[in-house]
């Protein structure tokens, strides 16, 4: 027969029971949460570091695209020298080169998107000068505009110009006083402005601009 204190105690046996299985409930389920937050949490790491790797490789290209743009730019230049006078007063597509600025063509096709009557066609051998591309891959196209309203023999009238220095010497400072000689000056030179405009097609698609202004 069992006593009073016997069945308190039972029953204090068996609350405890019940409470410890609820708290072993409790903590499967933190612990499930803990884990879903764990599990998002390096699914942000990870996709932040390829976000990252991504972008180091998109800089890398866009710097040695502008590399790529600079050494193009230079054979433009190498190419006014060596055709300098007459043959700069017409067009010459296929060698990349106008003698007017052409201020209504669209160069990137950015300025009018929805109009691609005005765009430039870079992949025309007649219209653009195409160089071999480079050891990373970057195809290099270029276009040379002479800054003027229209074709012909430079004239400071229709063509951006800069004067250039003007040589010569001046004895005057060396001999003396009251036998002064004027000096010897050649007549002041115009130089024409040109727009070198690069195009750049480097890997993953990517398409970049490089411009320059020079005098020639």
């Amino acid at each position: 027969m069992r006593t009073r204190t016997d069945q308190r105690e039972g029953r204090g046996i068996a609350g405890k029971g019940v409470r410890l299985k609820r708290q072993r409930g409790v903590i499967l389920i933190v612990a499930l949460i803990v884990l879903v937050a764990m599990t998002l949490a390096s699914i942000a790491m990870v996709r932040s570091v390829d976000t990252s790797t991504i972008i180091a490789g998109n800089l890398a290209f866009k710097q040695s695209g502008a590399a790529a743009g600079d050494a193009a730019i230079d054979t433009a230049v190498g190419w006014l020298t060596a055709n300098n006078g007459a043959a700069l007063e017409a067009d010459s597509g296929s060698d990349g080169y106008y003698a007017t600025s052409q201020d209504s063509l669209d160069i990137t096709g950015n300025r009018t998107p929805d109009d691609p009557s005005d765009d430039l066609d870079w992949l025309s051998s007649a219209a653009v000068k195409t160089l071999v591309p480079d050891a990373l891959g970057n195809k290099l196209s270029y276009v040379i505009h002479r800054m003027c309203n229209s074709v012909g023999p430079l004239a400071a009238g229709t063509c951006a110009t800069d004067q250039s220095a003007m040589a010569g010497s001046s004895l005057g400072t060396s001999r003396q006083m009251m036998t002064y000689q004027p000096g010897s000056w050649n007549a002041v030179a115009n130089r024409a402005y040109y727009r070198i405009t690069v195009r750049i097609a480097g890997p993953r698609n990517s398409v970049n601009f490089v411009q320059s202004i020079v005098s020639q």
